[in-house]
Order: structure tokens, then C-alpha cells, then sequence
């Protein structure tokens, strides 16, 4: 069992306890792990920007630091994850002040294939291993 500060109990958990729900949290992003040493770790510098909320409806809510997105999501949770699919999305077209992670949520976000919540965070994995966006609960 998955216990977030800020989180009701019931929301990551499945009818029966045992395998997290999505539908109904709020996240917000911590960082960017690529599986190119090029790339490395990227960290946002004001996470309130880039953040995540995934409907009951199955339409998930976006801030992309100036930008906002919606786009369908789809789980199948599964033990501790399970796979997940968001997009296609649909985004405002403002111009963001460097540094900004938006176009890189937006462009990584419909690769993603499965998530993981462990030590109070979410993790998302990219298809063939092109990543890991990792979150915290909104508070």
C-alpha cells in the first residue's frame, strides 16, 4: 500500500488494495532521467510549472511551465505500476522563457508505456528505454 501526504489513501489503491489507481492524483515533475549519458539527469527549476493530473475521465489536465495540455490516459495497473499511455496531446503554443522541461514533456510524454510508484513517487518509463520522468505528489 502507497500512503502520500496530501493524497487520499483510496485514490492509489484499486477496489481491492492491492494495485494503484491513477485516475484522480496530481503530480508535479522532479526530473528527467535519460538513458543517454549525453543527456544525463535534467531537474526542473521551478516544478510547480510542470505538472500532471490524471481525470477519472481518462483525460489527463497539463501545465507545461507556460503552457497548458490535455490529453487521454489510459492505465492498466498491475502491483506496484503497470503500463500507461498519455496523448496525443494538445497544448497552448506560447514561447517559454529559458529554462524550460514544457517541449520536452511534450514531446516525451506520448512515449510513455508503464509507471512504477515507489518511495511516494511516480515514475514513468519511456519506450525503449529512453527515459524515466519521475514526479511528486502535488500537496
Amino acid at each position: 500500500m502507497f500512503l502520500l501526504a496530501g493524497c487520499a489513501p483510496a485514490r492509489l489503491q484499486g477496489p481491492d488494495g492491492e494495485s494503484p489507481a491513477l485516475g484522480g492524483t496530481r503530480w508535479r515533475l522532479v526530473a528527467f532521467q535519460s538513458m543517454d549519458d549525453a543527456q544525463g539527469r535534467t531537474t526542473p527549476t521551478a516544478p510547480d510549472r510542470y505538472t500532471i493530473f490524471f481525470g477519472p475521465d481518462g483525460r489527463a489536465a497539463l501545465q507545461l511551465d507556460c503552457n497548458r495540455g490535455w490529453a487521454p490516459w489510459k492505465a492498466a495497473p498491475s502491483g506496484a505500476g503497470g503500463s500507461l499511455a498519455v496523448g496525443p496531446l494538445a497544448t497552448t503554443r506560447m514561447s517559454c522563457p529559458p529554462p524550460s522541461m514544457g517541449s520536452l514533456l511534450e514531446t516525451q510524454l506520448p512515449y510513455v508505456r508503464s509507471y512504477t510508484l515507489a518511495d511516494g513517487r511516480l515514475h514513468m518509463a519511456l519506450m525503449a528505454d529512453g527515459g524515466i520522468l519521475t514526479w511528486e505528489p502535488v500537496r
